[in-house]
């Protein structure tokens, strides 16, 4: 016997979630490496390094670890596409309550747009040797 679905079923655009975890070591030796500032230009935006800042100044890698996790995690959610992208087309932002949200530029915004997705929740979490997010889009 086949079973139809409902109209308002078939036509729902769907959940979609990504999920990555980062060895916080690699990042750290990233930043110990004669190319960090290269490193860092490439992969992370002014406002996600200010908010990666230790009360010294110094960058905490198990925080950019995190953020490096939901930047992979966001472009699994996003989709094949979503892989040409460059590293800082996604970026975590805090919002005034601490919460972390995802900015996305414009060719991340139009793939996003073209999965009928609008709207991102993200999740991070980061150790001493593990960071990790997880990201989940819905239309």
């Amino acid at each position: 016997m086949a079973v139809t679905l409902p109209t308002c079923l078939r036509r729902r655009k769907s959940v979609r979630v990504g999920l990555d975890l980062v060895e916080v070591a690699d990042v750290a030796a990233a930043l110990a490496s004669p190319r960090a500032a290269r490193y860092l230009d490439l992969v992370y935006t002014a406002g996600e390094r200010r908010d990666c800042e230790t009360p010294s100044g110094a960058l905490d890698p198990s925080r950019l670890a995190a953020r490096f996790a939901a930047k992979e995690a966001a472009w699994k959610a996003l989709g094949d596409r979503a892989m040409a992208l460059g590293w800082r087309s996604i970026e975590v932002v805090r919002a005034p309550d601490g919460e972390p949200t995802l900015h996305l530029d414009a060719r991340a915004a139009e793939i996003a747009r073209s999965h009928g997705l609008r709207e991102f929740a993200v999740s991070l979490s980061h150790e001493p040797a593990y960071a990790g997010a997880v990201v989940v889009a819905t239309p």
